[in-house]
């Protein structure tokens, strides 16, 4: 199965999974509060947001009140709950005397909560998964000073004037501690300088204007990583390097009688040198090689190098159940502000722009792993239901947010929005809706003829 229908398959489950229960919580409270719910649709049985448009689904039962079915356009899903003007856009019912088990003959408190269903579920389920991931895997990282050898670099780190093996101490004066948040703790809070240890010596290096935006454009998961040593992970019998002879476990030690310990050390030779011959001095078994070979024009030899756990201690935290619970928790909320913090850069940065910041189906999908594995499922799984939660707040006609900020202004003002100006303020925000879908799907397709 190719990394591509992998990467699918798991943002069709995640997707999946996370609109049902989206959509339970508004079920949940409308049944709670007697509200009549009269259909519960995993994606949409009609061409979103036209709901007059292309009607039909992929299946459907009637169990009481209810009708349960599978729509056709899988961008979504909704509960139809009676006496609202939603999504379906009934304008018909909304003509028809209040009856005392639809939405808008319940008090407004009760119907804070049913709008509000979909994203407290999101939060539960976020901080279910979380614990379930603590309470089984625990939580492992790797400590700035474990990284013995200090960072690798890529080009935007070097054009700020970082070094290869300069050591982290602290991002705008504050300490860092896990290599993993020394990138965010840039990129959320903007920040204006890195200090360093190098060679035995603190240095702060300004971060200039514009960096920010380039860690964005470029892979940010390559602007700082932990320097390593070049010991061979996995080859790929058919690429360059299989034919040269390299082998899991080698340790290259020379390029072109050039010496080398470092991984950013090699990459530095290999890229100068592609459609050219090269020589690698190898460490096999305690028995010192040559091997050669031809770097490709494409400069991947095709071996995947051993990464920073197979050098440095990594720090683990075990939890148990109720620890668990807890981590779950406070982790979620920490993830809703950094996302909040995300989501907010697109409209507060100068450096952030949206056209290269903002994805559709497919970044979504290229969030998962080509490889499946459980716990990076789970965790990504978790995040998407935060997004969802974040998303779902705010305060567009349309989404959930858009009906609390309506359902707020009737508790504190005791007057309730008349229909009709809920159905137009409605009808703009699904047509935003529509235009940011096609906005984001857009960009995604422009970057892969682009690629």
């Amino acid at each position: 199965m190719s990394g591509g229908l992998v990467q699918a398959l798991q943002l069709l489950a995640a997707l999946s999974l996370l609109i049902l229960l989206h959509e339970f919580g508004h079920y949940f409270f409308a049944r709670l509060f007697k509200t009549r719910v009269e259909k519960f649709y995993l994606f949409f049985d009609f061409l979103f947001p036209f709901p007059g448009l292309l009607n039909f689904s992929l299946f459907k039962k009637k169990k009481g009140d209810t009708e349960y079915g599978l729509g056709w356009f899988p961008l979504g899903g909704y509960v139809k709950i009676a006496g609202m003007v939603d999504e379906s856009m009934d304008k018909e019912a909304m003509k028809l005397p209040p009856q005392d088990w639809e939405y808008r003959s319940k008090k407004p408190w009760q119907r804070l909560f049913i709008m509000l269903g979909g994203i407290i579920m999101n939060v539960l389920v976020a901080i279910g998964i979380y614990a379930l991931i603590f309470g089984v895997w625990g939580e492992e990282y790797l400590p700035v000073q474990n990284a013995k050898y200090g960072i690798m670099v890529d080009s935007v780190g070097e054009s700020i004037g970082l070094r290869n093996g300069d050591m982290v101490l602290a991002v705008d004066g504050k300490q860092v501690t896990r290599f993993n948040k020394i990138v965010p703790e840039m990129i959320f809070n903007e920040a204006k300088s890195i200090t360093v240890n190098r060679n035995g010596q603190p240095v702060t290096v300004p971060i200039p204007e514009g960096t920010v935006r380039k860690i964005i454009k470029a892979q940010r998961n390559t602007f700082i990583q932990p320097r390593v040593p070049v010991v061979i992970a996995d080859v790929s019998d058919k690429s360059e390097a299989g034919k040269m002879g390299l082998k899991a476990g080698d340790s290259i030690i020379s390029v072109n009688g050039q010496s080398v310990f470092f991984y950013d050390e090699f990459e530095k030779i290999k890229r100068a040198s592609a459609n050219q011959p090269i020589a690698l001095g190898v460490i096999r078994n305690g028995e010192q090689l040559q091997l050669a070979g031809k770097v490709p024009e494409t400069k991947i030899l095709g071996f995947a190098p051993s990464g920073p756990a197979a050098f440095f201690a990594y720090d683990k935290i075990k939890y148990n159940a109720i620890e668990a619970v807890g981590k779950g928790f406070t982790y979620t909320f920490d993830q809703i502000g950094n996302y909040w913090r995300q989501l907010k850069l697109i409209f507060t940065s100068k450096e952030v722009k949206a056209s290269e910041s903002v994805g559709g189906i497919v970044s979504f999908g290229k969030m998962f792993s080509p490889v499946f594995d459980w716990q990076d499922f789970l965790m990504l799984t978790a995040f998407v239901s935060i997004i969802l939660a974040v998303m779902n707040l705010l305060p567009v006609p349309g989404l959930d947010g858009g009906y609390v900020i309506f359902l707020l202004f009737e508790m504190i003002s005791g007057r309730k929005v008349n229909d009709k100006v809920m159905e137009y303020a409605t009808t703009v925000g699904l047509v935003l809706l529509l235009a940011l879908m096609v906005y984001a799907n857009g960009l995604d397709i422009f970057r892969l003829f682009k690629n």
